[in-house]
């Protein structure tokens, strides 16, 4: 395989083990944040893949600098962000599509808990675009001996399968707090996959994506795992701690909070159902307790399961 230069931009977690991962593959890798001694201009300047991998709320400030750069048109952007930006209601790829329209924009999602990439850890991941040939390339710069990656033509269903999940995890870590049992959490996820692909389908996902690895699977990692961030919050708000300690503590961006916050707003103007999510926004708000939410849930209107369910 030739080298390829990649400049990855953000020092998280996650953006660490991707730089990792490309460097095995003894690819040539540029990391940037805003406290590295490089500016942004001198990282990108030999980039023929550019991999986000900062928060939610920086995406809009990175693309606009970068518009300012003139990227050359065949740089292949990847947005390794889940969230939703809370002015515009976008995704990052969408923002990013509509920063530059003529680049290859591709998005990297999965059940990829990064402390377990970090260690090495058997994993499997989706790069997905319409655009063949960028996916393929993408494809070989991150596979490896311990990283799978399939690829996919829906990039916004990948998308918001990672992006959505999130809240879910937020619900469920709520679930695994008040030591509800494992048929609770087996229900709550179980349910809130149609809620997932409802909202998906309706912002233009296919449904068949939401059922593999960057739905389904990010959702069962994400849920079932104390590494997870977002898993983290709603465990700690049954604990009784409030958000504010929570986050304070937290280490890492628990991007499920934004989107929650972002996901009933979009869900309000464009009239789609969102249960679950509707209560773990009320939980985070301060509106109920975690007993109250639980109770909120299971006082539902009594349904048939296929009503819901594709």
């Amino acid at each position: 395989m030739s080298t390829t230069a990649i400049t990855i931009l953000g020092t998280g977690v996650w953006g660490s083990a991707l730089g990792t991962l490309a460097q095995v593959n003894h690819h040539e890798v540029t990391v940037w944040s805003r406290r590295g001694p490089l500016t942004l201009a001198e990282s990108l300047a030999q980039a023929q893949v550019i991999v986000v991998a900062i928060s939610m709320k920086g995406i809009p400030g990175i693309a606009a600098q970068l518009q300012q750069l003139e990227l050359p048109h065949s740089t292949i952007i990847v947005s390794a962000t889940k969230g939703l930006d809370s002015t515009t209601l976008r995704t990052p790829s969408q923002i990013w599509q509509a920063t530059f329209p003529n680049n290859p924009v591709l998005v990297l999602s999965g059940p990829n808990l990064s402390k377990e990439i970090e260690q090495g850890l058997p994993a499997a991941t989706v790069v997905a675009s319409p655009n063949q040939a960028a996916v393929e390339t993408v494809q070989q710069l991150f596979s490896s001996d311990c990283l799978r990656v399939y690829t996919n033509p829906d990039l916004l269903g990948t998308e918001l399968g990672g992006t959505l999940k999130n809240v879910i995890a937020i619900a469920v870590g709520v679930c695994e707090g008040l030591k509800l049992g494992t048929n609770a959490r087996a229900a709550l996820i179980t349910r809130a996959l149609p809620e997932m692909i409802r909202v998906g389908t309706h912002l233009g996902g296919q449904a068949e994506t939401f059922f593999g690895l960057s739905g389904l699977g990010d959702l069962l990692a994400t849920c079932t795992s104390p590494l997870s961030r977002n898993y983290q919050v709603g465990y700690q708000l049954a604990q009784g701690n409030s958000l504010t300690q929570i986050l304070d503590q937290l280490q890492g961006t628990a991007e499920g909070v934004n989107t929650t916050n972002v996901l009933v707003d979009l869900a309000n103007r464009e009239g789609i159902p969102i249960p679950i999510a509707r209560q773990v926004h009320r939980l985070l708000k301060g509106r109920i307790t975690p007993q109250e939410a639980l109770e909120s849930l299971m006082d539902r209107e009594l349904k048939p399961e296929s009503c819901d369910l594709l």
